[in-house]
């Protein structure tokens, strides 16, 4: 019997099938977060983590938490989070904070912010910022 190669996924393919199956009353803004975050700088990628679609350069960086459906909940978890200063950040946790999306109205206001966040998180890492 002759044995077939079961191709691998992409970490970016296993994200699209994610997104494909996943069931969210705020999955345009879940769309729209994820682009800002892959547009900010082109040193992150992603992949699943937590099963969920998670963000990461060189380190774990960010990730969704979709059990909430009433706004979309973003968990920083890499330790350098603490250093970045931002309204956009909440909880005062020895290693992540979280941020929160309520509808695309948000989104949209704190696109800047989100970016400037990745961006410094990237710099943090690269130890040219501090």
């Amino acid at each position: 019997m002759k044995k077939t190669a079961v191709p691998t996924l992409s970490d970016a393919e296993k994200v699209k099938a994610y997104m494909a199956l996943l069931e969210h009353p705020l999955k345009a803004e879940i769309e729209a977060i994820k682009e800002i975050i892959q547009n900010s700088n082109s040193k992150i990628n992603e992949r699943i983590k937590w099963n969920a679609p998670s963000y990461y350069y060189k380190e774990d960086l960010v990730t969704f938490n979709h059990r909430n459906q009433k706004q979309v909940h973003l968990v920083f978890h890499h330790p350098t989070i603490v250093n970045i200063q931002s309204g956009l950040l909440e909880g005062d946790y020895k290693d992540r904070r979280m941020t929160y999306f309520a509808d695309m109205a948000a989104v949209q206001a704190n696109k800047a912010e989100l970016e400037k966040i990745m961006n410094k998180l990237v710099d943090l890492i690269d130890g040219t910022c501090k």
